[in-house]
């Protein structure tokens, strides 16, 4: 059975053997699926499984950065500070704009 791809909605899957991962400078070679059209790649669970535990035990496996806030009261509405090293790495500057949603129970804040 072909299956569309979830991207484009045009291609179609085809099983590949190799999909390259880069991790912090090391090449990992998997298995997956490949969209014809868009060329989007979407490796197998497994695979993606054994590189985590492989770059987990090399040590370059990113831990997600996670900071601390206190919410300021501001005419009305709360603020959130952005410490100036997010700042500068995600080239934000005063007046910028940009979408906040919900996730759960997770405020996602994404420059437009």
């Amino acid at each position: 059975m072909v299956r569309k791809c979830p991207v484009c909605e045009k291609g179609e899957f085809v099983e590949v053997q190799d999909i390259v991962m880069e991790i912090e400078g090391y090449i990992f070679v998997v298995s997956g699926h490949r969209c014809t059209k868009c060329k989007e790649e979407f490796p197998y669970g497994k695979e993606t499984e054994k590189v985590i535990g492989v770059a987990k035990r090399l040590g370059v496996w990113p831990e997600p950065l996670k900071l601390y806030r206190h919410l300021s009261k501001s005419a009305g509405g709360l603020m959130l500070r952005v410490p100036v090293d997010l700042e500068r790495q995600m080239n934000l500057q005063e007046g910028c704009e940009v979408a906040i949603a919900k996730l759960g129970n997770k405020l996602v804040i994404e420059p437009l």
